[in-house]
């Protein structure tokens, strides 16, 4: 059995230009606000920033829990527990609250990288750098 007697050949339709760009797009009703939607120019920031913060705050937990584990501070606390969730929101919350969740999570991160900067504080800077440009492009959008 060959492939082409599996499927049923294809049927050209005549579709028009417009209705072929705006298929599948969601249209805006009058009353909407489109700021409800994620803005589209700094998410390729806010997704590296949340990666690196992710890789970062995993190793923090690694360090915290593992044969030579560093003190339990204020500021390792900080960056095993905030900065994930924090650049979560950022990433995939919409503009209006992204906007909000952006510096904080920027704010987390500086207090952490001070407290921890002779441990792990040195692993959140690629996050930091990649949050910090995502706040600022979202604050422009």
């Amino acid at each position: 059995m060959s492939i082409p007697s599996q499927f049923p050949p294809r049927v050209p339709r005549a579709v028009s230009v417009e209705a072929a760009l705006t298929e599948g797009l969601a249209q805006a009703a009058p009353g909407q606000s489109l700021d409800a939607e994620p803005a589209a120019g700094s998410w390729p920031w806010r997704r590296a920033a949340l990666l690196a913060c992710i890789a970062a705050q995993l190793i923090t937990i690694a360090d915290l829990e593992g044969a030579d584990p560093v003190p339990v501070t204020w500021a390792a606390l900080l960056l095993a527990v905030a900065p994930a969730p924090l650049a979560l929101a950022a990433a995939f919350l919409p503009a209006r609250a992204a906007r909000l969740a952006a510096p904080l999570t920027v704010l987390a991160l500086v207090a952490g990288i001070i407290g921890e900067v002779t441990h792990t504080g040195l692993f959140f800077l690629p996050a930091l750098a990649a949050m910090t440009v995502a706040a600022v492009r979202l604050w422009r959008e």
